[in-house]
Protein backbone atom coordinates (compact mmCIF):
# COMPACT_ATOMS: atom_id res chain seq x y z
CA UNK A 1 0.00 0.00 0.00
CA UNK A 2 1.27 3.57 -1.05
CA UNK A 3 -0.14 6.97 -0.80
CA UNK A 4 -1.45 8.71 -3.18
CA UNK A 5 1.50 10.97 -5.58
CA UNK A 6 0.70 13.75 -7.72
CA UNK A 7 -0.01 12.09 -10.39
CA UNK A 8 -2.67 10.05 -8.69
CA UNK A 9 -3.88 13.32 -7.29
CA UNK A 10 -3.95 15.28 -10.75
CA UNK A 11 -5.59 11.69 -12.58
CA UNK A 12 -8.69 11.94 -9.73
CA UNK A 13 -9.78 15.66 -11.71
CA UNK A 14 -9.98 13.81 -14.82
CA UNK A 15 -14.13 13.33 -16.37
CA UNK A 16 -14.21 9.67 -15.97
CA UNK A 17 -15.86 7.86 -18.48
CA UNK A 18 -19.69 7.02 -18.12
CA UNK A 19 -22.89 8.94 -17.71
CA UNK A 20 -23.16 10.92 -14.94
CA UNK A 21 -26.52 10.18 -12.69
CA UNK A 22 -26.81 13.41 -11.28
CA UNK A 23 -26.56 17.24 -11.92
CA UNK A 24 -25.71 19.78 -8.79
CA UNK A 25 -24.15 23.08 -8.17
CA UNK A 26 -22.15 24.29 -4.90
CA UNK A 27 -22.29 27.07 -3.88
CA UNK A 28 -20.56 29.30 -0.85
CA UNK A 29 -18.19 26.88 0.56
CA UNK A 30 -16.61 27.26 3.64
CA UNK A 31 -13.57 24.79 4.36
CA UNK A 32 -12.48 24.64 8.14
CA UNK A 33 -9.77 22.64 8.90
CA UNK A 34 -8.08 21.74 12.03
CA UNK A 35 -4.90 19.21 12.26
CA UNK A 36 -5.53 15.85 13.99
CA UNK A 37 -3.87 13.52 15.70
CA UNK A 38 -3.37 9.91 12.52
CA UNK A 39 -4.07 7.91 15.80
CA UNK A 40 -7.05 9.07 16.75
CA UNK A 41 -8.68 9.02 13.04
CA UNK A 42 -7.45 5.64 12.10
CA UNK A 43 -9.79 3.88 13.91
CA UNK A 44 -12.76 6.09 12.57
CA UNK A 45 -11.86 3.95 8.75
CA UNK A 46 -13.40 0.59 7.58
CA UNK A 47 -11.03 -1.55 6.09
CA UNK A 48 -9.08 -1.17 3.15
CA UNK A 49 -9.24 2.77 3.22
CA UNK A 50 -5.77 4.33 4.82
CA UNK A 51 -5.57 7.97 6.17
CA UNK A 52 -4.35 10.59 3.29
CA UNK A 53 -1.23 12.70 4.76
CA UNK A 54 -0.15 15.95 3.94
CA UNK A 55 3.55 16.82 4.52
CA UNK A 56 2.90 14.01 7.20
CA UNK A 57 -0.62 15.78 8.72
CA UNK A 58 -3.63 14.43 8.88
CA UNK A 59 -6.62 16.89 8.93
CA UNK A 60 -10.21 17.12 9.77
CA UNK A 61 -12.73 19.35 8.26
CA UNK A 62 -16.06 21.11 8.73
CA UNK A 63 -17.52 22.33 5.30
CA UNK A 64 -21.06 24.01 5.33
CA UNK A 65 -22.26 25.01 1.65
CA UNK A 66 -25.17 25.58 -0.65
CA UNK A 67 -26.49 23.00 -2.99
CA UNK A 68 -28.59 24.08 -5.96
CA UNK A 69 -30.33 22.80 -8.89
CA UNK A 70 -29.98 18.87 -7.45
CA UNK A 71 -31.36 16.83 -10.16
CA UNK A 72 -31.55 13.39 -11.99
CA UNK A 73 -29.55 13.67 -15.31
CA UNK A 74 -32.26 14.07 -17.37
CA UNK A 75 -35.16 15.56 -15.70
CA UNK A 76 -35.21 19.09 -14.31
CA UNK A 77 -34.82 20.88 -11.15
CA UNK A 78 -37.88 21.10 -8.63
CA UNK A 79 -37.67 23.87 -6.50
CA UNK A 80 -39.25 22.41 -3.24
CA UNK A 81 -36.57 19.88 -3.60
CA UNK A 82 -33.10 20.89 -5.44
CA UNK A 83 -32.60 23.34 -3.36
CA UNK A 84 -31.39 22.97 0.55
CA UNK A 85 -27.94 23.39 2.70
CA UNK A 86 -25.53 20.77 3.68
CA UNK A 87 -22.70 20.71 6.32
CA UNK A 88 -20.06 17.70 6.16
CA UNK A 89 -17.61 16.38 8.93
CA UNK A 90 -14.97 14.53 6.54
CA UNK A 91 -11.30 13.17 6.86
CA UNK A 92 -8.81 12.58 3.71
CA UNK A 93 -7.89 8.92 2.66
CA UNK A 94 -6.77 6.39 0.00
CA UNK A 95 -7.66 3.28 -1.17
CA UNK A 96 -5.07 0.24 -1.49
CA UNK A 97 -4.36 1.30 -4.97
CA UNK A 98 -3.47 4.95 -3.82
CA UNK A 99 -6.92 6.28 -4.85
CA UNK A 100 -7.32 9.58 -2.86
CA UNK A 101 -10.86 10.80 -1.59
CA UNK A 102 -12.73 11.92 1.29
CA UNK A 103 -14.52 9.61 3.92
CA UNK A 104 -17.61 11.29 5.59
CA UNK A 105 -18.07 11.15 9.06
CA UNK A 106 -21.23 13.17 8.88
CA UNK A 107 -23.56 15.41 6.27
CA UNK A 108 -26.22 17.70 8.00
CA UNK A 109 -28.91 17.74 5.36
CA UNK A 110 -32.14 20.20 5.95
CA UNK A 111 -34.04 18.72 3.19
CA UNK A 112 -35.63 14.87 4.34
CA UNK A 113 -35.85 13.63 1.25
CA UNK A 114 -32.05 13.97 0.10
CA UNK A 115 -31.42 12.40 3.75
CA UNK A 116 -32.87 9.35 2.62
CA UNK A 117 -31.99 8.89 -0.87
CA UNK A 118 -28.54 9.52 -0.05
CA UNK A 119 -28.44 7.22 2.59
CA UNK A 120 -29.83 4.00 0.34
CA UNK A 121 -28.09 5.12 -2.53
CA UNK A 122 -24.97 6.11 -1.64
CA UNK A 123 -24.74 4.72 1.68
CA UNK A 124 -23.64 7.95 3.24
CA UNK A 125 -24.08 9.30 7.04
CA UNK A 126 -26.30 11.72 6.28
CA UNK A 127 -28.31 13.04 9.49
CA UNK A 128 -31.22 15.60 9.39
CA UNK A 129 -30.71 18.86 10.32
CA UNK A 130 -32.74 22.23 10.95
CA UNK A 131 -30.61 25.09 9.19
CA UNK A 132 -31.05 28.40 7.65
CA UNK A 133 -28.46 30.57 5.90
CA UNK A 134 -29.25 34.67 4.88
CA UNK A 135 -26.41 37.26 3.89
CA UNK A 136 -24.72 37.62 0.96
CA UNK A 137 -21.76 36.12 -1.28
CA UNK A 138 -19.70 38.23 0.32
CA UNK A 139 -21.17 37.80 3.92
CA UNK A 140 -22.63 34.47 4.39
CA UNK A 141 -24.40 33.80 7.45
CA UNK A 142 -25.24 29.95 8.05
CA UNK A 143 -26.67 28.06 11.05
CA UNK A 144 -27.00 24.01 11.46
CA UNK A 145 -28.62 22.09 14.43
CA UNK A 146 -28.33 18.59 13.98
CA UNK A 147 -31.87 16.46 15.13
CA UNK A 148 -31.16 14.82 18.46
CA UNK A 149 -27.83 16.94 19.54
CA UNK A 150 -27.40 20.04 21.41
CA UNK A 151 -26.68 23.43 20.16
CA UNK A 152 -26.16 25.48 17.18
CA UNK A 153 -22.92 25.41 14.76
CA UNK A 154 -23.18 29.24 13.23
CA UNK A 155 -21.01 30.35 10.57
CA UNK A 156 -20.30 33.79 9.20
CA UNK A 157 -17.86 33.98 6.15
CA UNK A 158 -17.22 35.29 2.81
CA UNK A 159 -14.11 35.29 0.68
CA UNK A 160 -11.30 37.66 1.14
CA UNK A 161 -9.18 38.39 -1.63
CA UNK A 162 -8.73 37.35 -5.01
CA UNK A 163 -9.92 33.69 -6.24
CA UNK A 164 -7.39 31.35 -7.30
CA UNK A 165 -6.82 27.65 -8.81
CA UNK A 166 -4.60 25.51 -5.58
CA UNK A 167 -1.11 24.45 -7.08
CA UNK A 168 -0.58 20.86 -7.54
CA UNK A 169 0.71 19.82 -4.34
CA UNK A 170 0.27 22.59 -2.21
CA UNK A 171 -1.89 23.09 1.00
CA UNK A 172 -4.97 24.14 -0.90
CA UNK A 173 -4.61 21.09 -3.43
CA UNK A 174 -4.61 18.46 -0.86
CA UNK A 175 -7.64 20.21 1.17
CA UNK A 176 -10.02 21.24 -2.21
CA UNK A 177 -9.17 18.82 -4.77
CA UNK A 178 -11.18 16.09 -4.01
CA UNK A 179 -12.90 13.79 -6.59
CA UNK A 180 -13.54 10.65 -5.23
CA UNK A 181 -16.03 9.86 -2.21
CA UNK A 182 -15.72 6.51 -0.47
CA UNK A 183 -18.93 5.04 1.46
CA UNK A 184 -20.02 1.59 3.30
CA UNK A 185 -23.21 -0.17 3.58
CA UNK A 186 -24.92 -1.99 7.13
CA UNK A 187 -22.74 -5.43 5.48
CA UNK A 188 -19.01 -3.60 5.26
CA UNK A 189 -18.85 -3.62 1.60
CA UNK A 190 -16.68 -0.46 0.83
CA UNK A 191 -17.89 1.33 -2.46
CA UNK A 192 -16.33 4.62 -4.00
CA UNK A 193 -18.38 7.21 -5.88
CA UNK A 194 -16.77 9.89 -8.62
CA UNK A 195 -17.83 13.67 -8.92
CA UNK A 196 -16.37 15.90 -11.87
CA UNK A 197 -16.45 19.44 -12.23
CA UNK A 198 -13.83 22.58 -12.58
CA UNK A 199 -11.19 23.32 -10.48
CA UNK A 200 -12.26 25.27 -7.39
CA UNK A 201 -11.73 29.12 -7.55
CA UNK A 202 -10.79 29.75 -3.68
CA UNK A 203 -9.82 32.66 -2.03
CA UNK A 204 -8.42 32.85 2.17
CA UNK A 205 -12.14 32.87 3.97
CA UNK A 206 -12.84 35.82 6.88
CA UNK A 207 -14.87 34.14 9.42
CA UNK A 208 -16.72 36.55 12.08
CA UNK A 209 -17.92 33.25 13.35
CA UNK A 210 -17.16 29.74 13.11
CA UNK A 211 -18.11 26.07 15.06
CA UNK A 212 -16.24 22.83 15.45
CA UNK A 213 -19.45 21.64 17.33
CA UNK A 214 -20.62 19.32 14.21
CA UNK A 215 -16.62 17.41 15.04
CA UNK A 216 -18.49 16.81 18.70
CA UNK A 217 -21.63 16.04 17.19
CA UNK A 218 -19.43 12.64 15.53
CA UNK A 219 -18.32 11.71 19.18
CA UNK A 220 -14.87 13.35 18.74
CA UNK A 221 -13.22 16.11 20.91
CA UNK A 222 -13.62 19.42 19.49
CA UNK A 223 -10.68 21.35 18.79
CA UNK A 224 -9.51 23.86 21.27
CA UNK A 225 -8.41 26.34 18.87
CA UNK A 226 -9.39 28.68 15.51
CA UNK A 227 -9.09 26.57 12.37
CA UNK A 228 -5.74 26.44 10.56
CA UNK A 229 -6.82 26.11 7.28
CA UNK A 230 -10.12 28.66 6.32
CA UNK A 231 -10.69 28.92 2.91
CA UNK A 232 -13.39 29.85 0.59
CA UNK A 233 -14.68 28.59 -2.40
CA UNK A 234 -16.91 29.87 -5.89
CA UNK A 235 -19.64 27.82 -6.87
CA UNK A 236 -19.07 25.04 -9.54
CA UNK A 237 -21.28 23.00 -11.35
CA UNK A 238 -20.82 19.37 -10.64
CA UNK A 239 -21.77 15.72 -12.36
CA UNK A 240 -22.49 12.91 -10.27
CA UNK A 241 -21.27 9.54 -11.21
CA UNK A 242 -22.81 6.28 -10.00
CA UNK A 243 -20.87 4.15 -7.08
CA UNK A 244 -19.23 0.91 -7.69
CA UNK A 245 -18.21 -1.66 -5.09
CA UNK A 246 -14.35 -0.73 -4.60
CA UNK A 247 -12.13 -3.04 -6.32
CA UNK A 248 -14.66 -3.23 -9.47
CA UNK A 249 -13.49 -1.58 -12.59
CA UNK A 250 -14.49 1.31 -14.23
Amino acid sequence: MLPPNLDQRLAARERPPGRPVMKQRWSRLLFLHWRADPDLLRPLLPRGLHLDLHEGTAWIGVVPFFMERIRPTYLPAVPWLSWFLELNVRIYVHDEEGTPGVWFLSLDCNQPVAVTLARNLFFLPYHHARMHSGGTIAATTYHCRRDGEEGDAVFHYGPKGDLAIAEPGSEQFFLLERYVLFSGDRHDQLFSGRVHHAPYRWAPATCEKWSSLPIKWNGLIEPNAIPESMLWADQVDVDVFPIRRLGTPI
